[in-house]
C-alpha cells in the first residue's frame, strides 16, 4: 500500500514553472506553466500593481508608492527562484 501512496502523491505534487519548488501547483489564467502558492499569488500580485502603476501614470498622479511595492515583490521573486536554484530546485 506504501507505493500506491507515493503513487498519488507525485500525482499530486508538480513543479513550480517559476521557483521550481515541488508542491501543489495553480494554473493562472493565459498561463502556459503552473505555478505554486507563493508565485502565482506574487505574480497575481505583480499584474495588479502594473495595471495600478500604469493608471496612476496616465492619470497624472503620482505611483511612487506602487513602484516601491513592486519593487519589494520583484525582489521577492528573485530571491525564491535564486535560492531554488542554489539548493538544486528544493
Amino acid at each position: 500500500m506504501g507505493g500506491d501512496l507515493h503513487c498519488i502523491q507525485q500525482k499530486w505534487r508538480g513543479v513550480c514553472g517559476m521557483c521550481g519548488h515541488a508542491t501543489e501547483s495553480f494554473e493562472l489564467p493565459g498561463r502556459p506553466e503552473k505555478l505554486c502558492l507563493a508565485c502565482s499569488a506574487d505574480l497575481a500580485t505583480a499584474v495588479v500593481l502594473r495595471t495600478e502603476i500604469d493608471a496612476a501614470t496616465w492619470a497624472g498622479q503620482s505611483a511612487e508608492d506602487l513602484v516601491e511595492e513592486f519593487g519589494d515583490l520583484s525582489r521577492r521573486i528573485l530571491m525564491r527562484t535564486q535560492s531554488a536554484d542554489a539548493l538544486g530546485n528544493y
